[in-house]
């Protein structure tokens, strides 16, 4: 695949490696990766449980910060414990919508929150705009998380993630925690989202289906290391190079 320029690239992960433990139990779950996405584009990591994809996007969001190597930022290097300027820029949904929502906060608290972290202003336009964006009227904003579907809930946790403005979302297995017949409307949502706002997405799942609707560029991770990376066309045409690669794609297709 062509290399992307260096004008072009919104994150940037050179060498990074991750091990917990320590001693004899010591385990390396990312083993020197390497990675660039333009801005603007979705790039799919899958792999089965425990390949490192999800530490991968924890280091990414500041939220690991014992890892060793390199992870830029629109060209500049973050430090392991990151800035506010970073969160505003680059926010995470993660894959349970229940555990990341407050049950005690309605869902206009926790939206103001990060509104408030930030000293933005305009609040209840803001929240009344990100809310009608991912398909929710104004009357949600008044209930609190038990009282929405899995995907209302979702939709929540992305208007969350959306009202800061940022650039990046970090999607953890954004549509695992949704019945099936709600995973295709997350899916469509997140895929308007990133048109209308020029986001970059950067994806983990286990789930081809979903990686190959939403993602262009798709990394197949096994035992912490990035094997190869494949056109979502190449995905579903079977056009893998590795061996572990293959046999996933049949498994995943089973």
């Amino acid at each position: 695949m062509n290399p992307i320029p260096t004008a072009q690239r919104s994150i940037e992960m050179v060498d990074v490696s991750i091990a917990f433990g320590q001693g004899g139990h010591r385990r390396q779950v990312v083993d020197n990766v390497s990675l660039t996405l333009a801005q603007g584009e979705c790039y799919g990591l899958i792999g089965e449980s425990g390949c490192g994809k999800s530490t991968i996007l924890r280091a990414l969001a500041g939220l690991n910060h014992d890892y060793q190597g390199h992870i830029l930022f629109n060209n500049r290097e973050q430090q392991p414990q990151r800035d506010k300027a970073f969160y505003r820029q680059v926010q995470m949904v993660f894959q349970d919508p229940y555990a990341s929502l407050h049950p005690r906060k309605m869902v206009w608290a926790s939206l103001r929150e990060p509104l408030k972290l930030h000293a933005m202003d305009h609040h209840e336009a803001r929240i009344s705009d990100v809310l009608h964006a991912v398909g929710l009227s104004d009357a949600y904003r008044y209930r609190y998380p038990h009282q929405l579907s899995g995907g209302q809930r979702q939709r929540v946790a992305i208007a969350r993630a959306l009202i800061l403005e940022p650039s990046v979302l970090l999607l953890d297995e954004p549509t695992s925690a949704l019945d099936v017949s709600v995973q295709a409307e997350i899916l469509n949502l997140l895929s308007s989202m990133q048109r209308q706002r020029s986001l970059t997405y950067l994806m983990v799942t286990h789930d081809l289906a979903v990686v190959t609707h939403l993602c262009r560029r798709i990394g197949i991770m096994h035992h912490g290391k990035l094997l190869e990376e494949l056109s979502a066309d190449s995905v579903r045409q079977g056009g893998a190079r590795e061996i572990y690669t293959r046999e996933f794609l049949a498994a995943s297709e089973a």
